[in-house]
């Protein structure tokens, strides 16, 4: 894969013998430990689309963002890339605070697939979704952990802006509807370190697991002192932004009672799904980044982003809406279709087992 990330600005009405694309992911921040993974997956997203014939018979170029910078300036860059006819489209996977700024700058302009689960309700023009929302990870999770280990009372820790307020909101509106309750919460700031208020309402809140809205190293440092203060005997954690990048850093004393819920794992059993862990390893070795469903995802997203392309044969906006619902491809997920802006796609509920996690069951597949 090549990537360019200052190229001469083309002149007015030139196309380029490329399809360009900005790869938006952190490499900065709390969520910057999942960076490398993304570039990882990316890297060989691009070299599959590019050895099938590229996008509109064009060869494909990625060109790094950093997700990770402070939000006007992440806006600047992507409206200033687009102003200039650098990019064709952006894909990455961030936070909703950036996805929030870059769909101003997208919208109506050129196609943006965001690839991580998310809050919900993004209908901004041209956006389509590879990940999850809370109907189709969250909630099917609280119904098995209810089922299967008796947890009905729930206290909720996250970081401090959109998707974990958002997705908060959602799961008291959904409890609502259930015999689950949600008996507390709290926000620590994007960055911070101070979870003495968290790991008192847990401690003192009659929950029998905490569902956890945090990201990355956040998510690794509270792990670590949720363990530290003993609150893991007897309390079990749903983490919705985990992947095995996260269980290393918090360390395998951090990981006893710990669920997460995807749409991919390593551990899937099926042969789309290993073939893709064994051509990572074979591409990056046995010390590339670890291997998870948050770089995983930025693979999802290059490959429905050649795919809705290839299917309108352009680039136009509304030439992909009109094919977009016919819209499927091939992946590490297995077969995956286009509903609306979003996927369909299998989703399931692991548990950390020290440093890995283990499939324990697929909660839905479901069309949102």
């Amino acid at each position: 894969m090549e990537i360019f990330g200052g190229d001469p600005l083309p002149r007015p009405g030139f196309r380029r013998a490329t399809v360009d694309i900005a790869l938006v992911v952190p490499l900065s921040g709390p969520a910057g430990m999942f960076g490398p993974s993304c570039e990882a997956c990316a890297t060989l997203a691009i070299g599959d689309i590019n050895a099938a014939g590229g996008i509109l018979d064009r060869p494909v170029r990625l060109h790094p963002v950093d997700a990770g910078a402070p939000l006007p300036v992440l806006a600047a860059t992507i409206d200033r890339m687009i102003s200039a006819g650098r990019i064709d489209g952006v894909v990455g996977w961030h936070l909703s605070n950036a996805r929030k700024v870059i769909t101003p700058q997208t919208a109506g302009r050129v196609p943006y697939v965001y690839t991580t689960f998310y809050e919900g309700g993004e209908d901004s023009d041209g956006v389509y979704m590879v990940g999850e929302t809370p109907e189709q990870q969250l909630f099917p999770a609280l119904r098995w952990l209810r089922a299967e280990h008796g947890i009905r009372r729930w206290c909720i820790v996250g970081n401090d802006y959109v998707w974990p307020r958002e997705t908060a909101r959602a799961a008291r509106e959904f409890a609502d509807t259930t015999d689950i309750d949600i008996v507390g919460q709290t926000f620590v700031p994007l960055g911070g370190r101070d979870f003495r208020r968290a790991l008192e309402l847990i401690r003192t809140a009659p929950a029998q697991g905490v569902l956890l809205f945090l990201v990355g190293a956040d998510c690794a440092a509270f792990n670590r002192a949720f363990a530290a203060a003993g609150l893991d005997d007897g309390r079990l954690r749903l983490s919705m932004m985990i992947g095995e990048d996260v269980l290393y850093a918090g360390g395998p004393d951090s990981t006893r009672g710990l669920f997460t819920a995807s749409g991919y794992f390593e551990s899937v059993v099926s042969s789309a799904c290993m073939d893709f862990g064994a051509r990572y390893l074979h591409e990056f070795g046995p010390a590339a980044p670890a291997l998870n469903n948050i770089g995983e995802s930025c693979y999802e997203g290059l490959l429905l982003f050649a795919s809705l392309a290839d299917s309108a044969r352009s680039l136009d906006l509304r030439a992909i809406e009109r094919k977009a619902p016919r819209v499927s491809y091939g992946g590490p997920r297995g077969e995956v279709r286009v509903r609306g802006a979003h996927t369909t796609q299998p989703v399931y509920l692991a548990d950390a087992d020290a440093m890995e996690f283990s499939v324990r069951a697929e909660l839905s597949s479901a069309i949102r």
